[in-house]
């Protein structure tokens, strides 16, 4: 018991916003009267917030380089969807190669961007500012300032509805509409705790430090737990919804990528020392390079997501989706500084965002409230990582202010 005592306050950095997530979702069960986790609800959820996680999965990558941040990618969302919409509505072309062409633009955009700031060296902040100008002003041009809809049913298709119940169903006094989604869970609950128990027999042979193994299947269980609930809730609904394949296969890649890669070593070698990382012979300007270049085709990912879900391709499409993407980072643990952040962490500060819009929407609060409220939380997450980085604490401050006001004396 104490060994698992130890490992747990060992690792509780990793959890706090973990654990802040499971109190907001709490919070709002309760302030909701139960309407937060309804079955429809969750399901509005992940529709809602898809494009969110998968913006905020390429800008971890831009910060991991060093604290740089895309401000263009909510421009970028809406320039794709009107190109979508043309492609699609206007000239009837194919949807599936439309879709292609759509990614393709999106890559050279991130072309354009990562030229100018990897090998030009201009800041990063000035390149995406002068992007989101350029194509919020690009779509409204190809737009005519209209909006295009409907889109046609076979583009929908792709990040829209559920996924069927293919196995039948269960007793429907149980309340379940669709067993193939808790088939999905059981699937994943165990996948992860086989990956885990994995993790923790490869880093003992390696000869890496590694959890107890009651800290690893109490972990383990945990987040299987959590899965279960979480597809058992889908499967009261209509099911488990397409866009949330897109999603998932998104955080599976850069989580491995991030993690696995030499690719993501370098990444987190050019945030933490870019000097030390090139004399080491790391291509730092090809590193930045290719993050500007996936950040622009995950944006464009996004934009088709976004407009399948809209059914158009709006000029207003995108507004401050930058704002959420960067909120979801640095709220899931991304350092300001660069080097440090995980995609899953990523997923945690999304998840903060999307449940606090919702549950507040919910409520009945108005949007510039939430706007406040949403602010704080990004400050507070912002502070927590520079306070524990300087190891600033109450005795420290105490110690701090006593010795000055002795030299004042």
């Amino acid at each position: 018991m104490g060994k698992l005592k130890g490992s747990f306050s060992k690792n509780i950095k990793q959890f706090v916003m973990l654990i802040a997530l499971v109190v907001i979702i709490v919070l709002f069960q309760a302030l909701t009267n139960g309407t937060l986790l309804k079955p429809m609800n969750v399901f509005n959820l992940i529709n809602q917030n898809a494009y969110v996680v998968v913006l905020a999965a390429g800008m971890l990558v831009c910060i991991l380089t060093g604290g740089n941040i895309d401000l263009s990618v909510g421009s970028v969302v809406a320039f794709v969807g009107a190109c979508a919409g043309t492609f699609m509505i206007t000239w009837e072309w194919d949807p599936y190669l439309s879709v292609l062409l759509c990614l393709l633009i999106g890559i050279l955009i991130g072309a354009w961007h990562g030229f100018w700031i990897a090998y030009v060296r201009i800041p990063a902040f000035i390149v995406t500012l002068s992007g989101q100008l350029i194509f919020r002003g690009l779509t409204l041009i190809v737009l005519k300032g209209l909006t295009l809809s409907p889109f046609p049913r076979a583009f929908m298709s792709l990040s829209t509805g559920a996924i069927g119940n293919f196995l039948g169903g269960l007793d429907p006094g149980s309340g379940l509409r669709n067993f193939t989604s808790l088939l999905i869970g059981l699937v994943l609950a165990a996948g992860v705790v086989a990956q885990q128990i994995k993790r923790r027999a490869d880093r003992k042979r390696k000869g890496y430090s590694y959890d107890s193994l009651p800290m690893t299947l109490l972990r383990a269980l945990v987040i299987a737990a959590a899965i279960l609930y979480f597809f058992w809730i889908l499967a009261n609904y209509i099911g488990t919804p397409i866009v949330l394949i897109t999603v998932g296969i998104v955080l599976v890649v850069y989580s491995y990528l991030t993690s696995k890669t030499v690719m993501g070593r370098h990444l987190y070698a050019v945030g933490g020392n870019e000097k030390a990382a090139r004399l080491s012979g790391v291509k730092t300007d090809k590193i930045r390079f290719l993050a500007y270049v996936n950040m622009s085709f995950l944006a464009a990912v996004a934009g088709l997501i976004f407009s399948a879900r809209l059914q158009s391709s709006s000029p207003q499409a995108g507004m401050g989706f930058e704002l959420d993407a960067i909120g979801a980072c640095f709220i899931g643990g991304a350092s300001a500084y660069g080097g440090i952040g995980t995609v899953g962490g990523t997923l945690i500060g999304a998840l903060i965002m999307g449940v606090l819009n919702n549950g507040m929407s919910i409520m009945g609060i108005s949007i510039d409230l939430q706007q406040v409220v949403k602010g704080l939380v990004l400050l507070a997450a912002v502070a927590f990582d520079v306070i524990s980085k300087q190891k600033i604490s109450l005795p420290f401050l105490t110690r701090l202010f006593r010795r000055r006001r002795q030299a004042e004396a």
